[in-house]
């Protein structure tokens, strides 16, 4: 699956200073979950929030959904804002929670069909269908969902999301505790459903699925965001090359002849490594440089490991490190 970028419209959600404070218990001071978020997301795009558990993803997706109530802030969607317009705009949206809050006594056609007509749709059993097959459930249609597996329940809760035919999909960790096989088949639905024009955002721990499917990607840690941008612009600005180079006999101190910004001696005096440059190939060059000095110096290597930035290492820097990714 690959990523899109979707054209620059109007966004079809407009999250401007929301903040939500929960009240301490007993003796406890206030819990602020999110802080002064401002937020736009395009049109038929694919956007994943990456964060920490505790991060305010969840309650984010809450406050748009119209399940928590934010404290502050303004929050519009489809042109409406949802203060005054929510049950026109949550008729609009689908949401996959995380807890799996189902009557495990309901068969899956049932389930699905009650969901579609909660939002005021009419009866359509060709949908239905449509959705139960594409997510591999029709065969388990007359099941109890007491009867599933975790990873059916887990398609059933995206079944029932889609069954109103929503413009503006959540999925709020859709594939966890979901195995490979499962998880394939729900992203090829949710390929489809992009390609017909569904915004969907999605909060997840495989980071490396933000990174194959997302169009952008938005970094929230302690209720604020970090950082929302496309993969390539991230990729460039905050990513970095690291080199490591095994040499054939020990060095006590890196001669000034071969010194170079971010380049390191181990403290066995085994190994050079050389961690800058960005995401634009400026590190590549960097190492190149450096092999070319050792040459020069004779310094013998028996191996070069490169390897360059993923989004997860982007992501765990910006988290653990924020104040040196700010400036």
């Amino acid at each position: 699956m690959k990523a899109h970028i979707a054209a620059v419209t109007d966004p079809i959600l407009k999250i401007t200073c929301l903040d939500k404070t929960y009240p301490g218990r007993g003796a406890a001071p206030p819990v602020k979950a999110l802080d002064n978020v401002d937020l736009e997301i395009r049109k038929g795009e694919i956007f994943a929030l990456l964060g920490p558990n505790g991060a305010g993803k969840t309650t984010l997706i809450g406050a748009v959904c119209g399940l928590v109530r934010p404290t502050g802030g303004t929050i519009e969607a489809f042109g409406m804002d949802l203060k005054h317009e929510w049950r026109k705009i949550r008729a609009r949206i689908g949401l996959v929670p995380q807890e799996m809050a189902v009557d495990i006594f309901e068969t899956v056609h049932h389930a699905v069909t009650y969901s579609r007509g909660l939002f005021g749709r009419p009866a359509d059993g060709k949908r239905i269908e449509e959705v139960l097959r594409a997510l591999s459930l029709w065969d388990k249609r007359d099941s109890q969902l007491r009867m599933l597996s975790g990873g059916m329940k887990r398609r059933v809760l995206i079944a029932k999301a889609l069954a109103h035919d929503p413009d503006l999909l959540f999925l709020d960790e859709p594939t966890a505790g979901v195995d490979v096989e499962l998880r394939r088949d729900m992203w090829k639905q949710i390929d489809v459903l992009r390609e017909l024009g569904v915004t969907i955002i999605l909060t997840t721990h495989y980071i490396e699925e933000a990174e194959e499917m997302a169009d952008r990607v938005g970094v929230i840690d302690k209720g604020r965001i970090l950082l929302v941008d496309d993969k390539a612009s991230i990729m460039t600005r905050l990513g970095r090359t690291e080199a490591s180079f095994a040499l054939n006999a020990p060095m006590t101190v890196i001669p000034a002849s071969i010194a170079h910004e971010g380049l390191a001696l181990s403290d066995d005096g085994m190994a050079l490594t050389f961690r800058g440059g960005d995401g634009a190939g400026g590190g590549k060059e960097a190492v190149a440089e450096v092999a070319q000095r050792l040459a020069r110096e004779g310094i013998g290597y028996s191996a070069i490991d490169v390897r360059e930035s993923s989004l997860e290492d982007i992501f765990v820097k910006l988290v653990e490190d924020r104040p040196e990714i700010a400036a």
